[in-house]
C-alpha cells in the first residue's frame, strides 16, 4: 500500500488541521447487510474526534472496474476512500455524517485525486 492512505493530515475549510489514521475495511454485508465495502478512519483536530466510515458501493466498484480496465483490490478501494475522505475534509462536505456513501460521479473523482499532499 502506498505511503500516504493509513496516515495522511489535511486542512478543512475552517483551517483546522486533521489527522487521518485508517483503520480497518471490511465488507459492509458482514456488520450493516450491505451492498459495500466499508472503509474505517478516525480523524483528530487538537481535541477533536471523529470516526468516518466510506461505504464504498459494490455496484459502483463493478462499473469503475470496466470503465478502467482494472480489478477490485483492497489498496485501490482503501485508497479511493481515502481520497474521498480528504476531498470531503477540505470542502466541508457531508462532515456531519458518521457514514458515507459516496456515487459513482464521486469515486471517479477519487480515482483522480491524490491522497497524500
Amino acid at each position: 500500500m502506498a505511503l500516504g492512505l493509513r496516515d495522511f493530515n489535511c486542512v478543512d475549510p475552517f483551517g483546522r488541521s486533521w489527522n487521518v489514521k485508517f483503520l480497518w475495511h471490511q465488507v459492509g454485508i458482514a456488520i450493516r447487510h450491505a451492498d459495500t465495502i466499508d472503509c474505517k478512519f478516525y480523524l483528530t483536530s487538537d481535541d477533536e474526534q471523529l470516526d468516518k466510515i466510506i461505504a464504498i458501493g459494490h455496484p459502483h466498484l463493478l462499473v469503475l472496474c470496466k470503465e478502467l480496465n482494472r480489478e477490485i483490490t483492497d489498496p485501490w478501494v482503501i485508497r479511493l476512500a481515502a481520497a474521498h475522505l480528504r476531498y470531503m475534509i477540505e470542502s466541508g462536505e457531508d462532515m456531519d455524517k458518521t457514514l458515507i456513501t459516496p456515487g459513482l460521479a464521486e469515486l471517479r473523482q477519487a480515482e483522480t485525486t491524490p491522497v497524500a499532499a
